[in-house]
């Protein structure tokens, strides 16, 4: 934490507020007030001009798989949160697969944390797991910290992360409602992905068929149900389906307490123009059409959907053979979130304060992350500069991401991430990190 004073001053700081020229002050790694530009310093202040490069909060990525410890030729937290930093990400939450051990007991949550601690450039904090032998865990697992608990409906891909049927999702959420905590769901149905056509081979054509809007569909509508019944808060995970977002929005209309995220790259990638054979775009659920992009956009603007967050989810080169029924399914952009989802949301007619709402200020909300997401008085001195009208194009030998591999490479974005902030500290720098790690554990904010 910088102990000194410090100030910021941009032509262009990104507050709730809005956006306008300001001066940040920051003490002992708080934001301690956000003034005029031209307002004079402190006494012995270090003072940072940062010109007409945009000031922004410090983005806060919720869905990120960090695969440390047991699948660490994957990701470890070392590549995972330098790769953050350098996009601008400060505060990132580990999804509790595709580690061995997965993050189901306190037990294991302590493995991970000994393994992020001595290695996080950036915040990290940790997100339960919800299976179907591990009620008896959820509270053991709550009450060490973690934000929440993750489920599937639809098989993980990994043997030690089964999903929830029926009775196991009506078991969970009864007993997550009791603790007041959030049930975070992959939503897929898996009886629909059964029936669908599952040829594998290099056409993507044949992988989008294999995983049908209809999963996503009903399997959302099932959880809008257990929420609605149960009271339990409930966050669907990496929405893909523009149909479900009709439902969506009547349950948040009749005050059930369901919140939705999407991904950058369903808001810059489609499926017209992915080739046969590119196993690098490769996720679940899928990438799809541009006008079903277009409409996941327009529930961003309304606030149907509530954050986008990376769903950042690496493997190792060799696993993406070019039959997408055979290859692993996840997207390597949690380096690129920022620019990937500038790039479209200028296109498109937004602006740098949508972009903090949707990759910051939600994902901190939806969190309970108190101390993050704006760049006020009394939150954590996160920044990222971004400038905003630069361009560069992705090489991906130059990512932090442990494997190169990702559906970017090749693509001209606009937003190069100058420096990245973490309370009051510069950890990135032009894509150079700070050493030694500065980032801290974070565990969930007990109530009063």
């Amino acid at each position: 934490m910088s102990t000194g004073t410090l100030v910021l001053r941009s032509t262009r700081v990104v507050t709730p507020a809005g956006t306008r020229p300001a001066t940040v002050t920051v003490t002992g790694g708080t934001i301690a007030a956000v003034g005029p530009y031209g307002a004079a310093p402190p006494p012995g202040a270090a003072v940072t001009d940062l010109g007409d490069d945009a000031l922004l909060p410090g983005l806060v990525d919720t869905h990120v798989h960090v695969n440390d410890p047991g699948r660490t030729e994957w990701e470890g937290f070392r590549t995972a949160t330098r790769a953050a930093a350098a996009g601008g990400v400060t505060t990132l939450l580990d999804m509790p697969l595709n580690s061995i051990p997965p993050t189901t007991t306190a037990a294991h949550l302590r493995v991970k944390q000994d393994t992020a601690r001595p290695a996080a450039h950036v915040d990290v904090g940790f997100w339960g797991g919800a299976l179907p032998s591990n009620t008896a865990d959820l509270r053991p697992l709550h009450d060490a910290g973690v934000f929440g608990f993750k489920a599937f409906l639809s098989p993980s891909g990994v043997d030690e992360f089964p999903a929830l049927a029926p009775g196991d999702l009506e078991a969970a959420a009864a007993r997550i409602a009791e603790l007041d905590g959030l049930l975070i769901v992959h939503a897929e149905d898996p009886a629909r992905l059964e029936r669908a056509p599952q040829r594998g081979g290099p056409r993507y054509a044949d992988f989008l068929a294999s995983r049908p809007r209809a999963a996503e569909n009903e399997a959302v509508n099932r959880l809008i149900a257990v929420s609605r019944r149960l009271g339990t808060r409930v966050h669907i995970l990496h929405l893909s389906s523009s149909d479900a977002l009709p439902a969506i929005a009547a349950a948040k209309a009749d005050g059930v307490p369901v919140t939705a995220e999407t991904c950058p790259h369903f808001l810059t990638l489609t499926a017209e123009e992915v080739p046969d054979g590119a196993t690098e775009f490769k996720c679940c659920p899928p990438i799809r059409e541009a006008a079903n992009q277009d409409a996941l956009w327009a529930a961003l603007a309304d606030g149907t959907l509530d954050c986008v967050v990376s769903d950042h989810s690496p493997c190792t080169t060799d696993l993406k053979v070019p039959d997408f029924g055979a290859a692993w399914g996840g997207i390597s952009s949690l380096q690129l979130g920022l620019p990937a989802v500038w790039t479209e949301a200028r296109r498109r007619g937004h602006t740098l304060a949508d972009v903090a709402r949707w990759m910051s200020a939600g994902p901190a909300a939806l969190a309970g992350l108190h101390r993050k997401g704006a760049v006020e008085p009394g939150r954590d001195a996160d920044f990222t500069v971004l400038a905003p009208e630069a361009a560069f194009t992705v090489d991906p030998a130059a990512l932090h991401h442990r494997n190169h591999v990702t559906a970017y490479a090749g693509r001209t974005l606009h937003g190069v991430v100058r420096s990245t902030w973490l309370r009051g500290r510069r950890i990135a720098h032009d894509g150079a990190l700070a050493e030694p790690p500065a980032g801290l554990l974070l565990e969930r904010q007990r109530s009063a």
